[in-house]
């Protein structure tokens, strides 16, 4: 089976490299699936996890914003923040949810920003998510 160049990539460097079958990304507009050949794109990324699948098995990065880029042969994420599984502090991103979930809640009487805390809560829910838990 024909396959796609992805990179993923942050401020810090570069997170993935590889060759995969299907990438499966949250955009702001929609979930994307992208193939090889697929039409040259540019979108806006929501908080989510990357899906790259190859083969068999589905590799997982979850990503906090930034674009992603397809070409016929090359995708290119560009994100603010991205982690393997194998990179995520599980029990720093459980207690980062806690303190979301514990914002949220507190919204409602004080005044929090609410859109802040439900991004906080996503990106840790993602988190938790990518490295299985």
């Amino acid at each position: 089976m024909s396959t796609v160049s992805v990179n993923v990539v942050t401020p810090d460097g570069a997170i993935y490299e590889g060759d995969v079958e299907m990438v499966s990304a949250r955009a702001q507009s929609g979930e994307l699936g992208i193939l090889p050949g697929h039409i040259p794109l540019v979108a806006p990324l929501a908080v989510g996890a990357v899906r790259l699948k190859n083969d068999s098995s589905v590799n997982l990065v979850s990503v906090s914003g930034g674009f992603i880029e397809v070409r016929p042969d090359n995708v290119t994420i560009l994100a603010e923040a991205a982690e393997t599984p194998s990179h995520i502090d599980v029990d720093r991103a459980q207690k980062a949810k806690e303190r979301a979930e514990d914002r949220l809640e507190r919204a409602k009487q004080e005044e929090i920003d609410f859109k802040r805390a439900q991004l906080a809560l996503q990106r840790a829910t993602t988190r938790l998510e990518v490295a299985g838990k």
